[in-house]
């Protein structure tokens, strides 16, 4: 009972959150294309970002994105780099860059296939004994996320920048927004191994 309770209760709030994002003033991928510009020294033309230490942003959800600029302008995600490019922005900037990066073409890595075999059953099933959840529950089975949730799309990331975010959750470095928490209560549970086969799994994952 408790269970079913639970599966109607994140069903509502999913549905609540797609009713909100589809009622929230909406970008202009045009307007944001000419506003990417200086994004492309960083993450790459775009948004396919060529350096593994900075992510692609190609393919993320425009809502996501605009939850994390909002995070590092107000401070509550700490990078310096970040707070300084995202300062001048406003929430239609904001939402114009959303716009842009969700329309552009993703270009995915490769994972080690030995990696990826040692990933996949974690990725996709968990693993009960540790108390770690099914990745795929939040990513999805291909690693596209949930824009309703907040939850990224995660494949065809650089495996560097996936590990780094990783353990920065683990640590609890990385904070400031809807589901730090809850990342940070599934990462502390991530060995070092683990942490480096799912980044190298879901850099080939499309």
């Amino acid at each position: 009972m408790k269970r079913l309770s639970l599966v109607l209760a994140l069903g509502l709030a999913c549905q609540l959150a797609h009713a909100e994002e589809s009622a929230a003033p909406q970008g202009d991928a045009e307007k944001g294309k000419a506003k990417a510009a200086v994004c492309a020294a960083c993450h790459g033309p775009a948004g396919n970002s060529s350096n593994p230490q900075w992510p692609k942003l190609a393919g993320q959800h425009a809502a996501y994105l605009v939850e994390q600029l909002q995070a590092y302008k107000s401070g509550d995600r700490a990078n310096p780099i970040m707070a300084g490019q995202a300062a001048g922005l406003s929430e239609q900037d904001m939402r114009d860059l959303g716009a842009y990066f969700a329309a552009q073409k993703l270009q995915p890595g490769v994972a080690n296939p030995e990696l990826a075999e040692k990933a996949e059953p974690l990725y996709r099933g968990g693993r009960a004994d540790d108390g770690i959840p099914a990745c795929s529950a939040c990513h999805g089975p291909q690693g596209l996320g949930n824009a309703a949730a907040a939850y990224p799309a995660v494949s065809g990331q650089h495996a560097e920048y996936t590990a780094a975010q990783l353990r920065s959750y683990r640590e609890g470095a990385r904070t400031g927004t809807a589901n730090a928490a809850m990342m940070s209560k599934v990462a502390e549970k991530l060995s070092d191994d683990d942490i480096q086969a799912l980044a190298s799994y879901l850099s080939g994952l499309h």
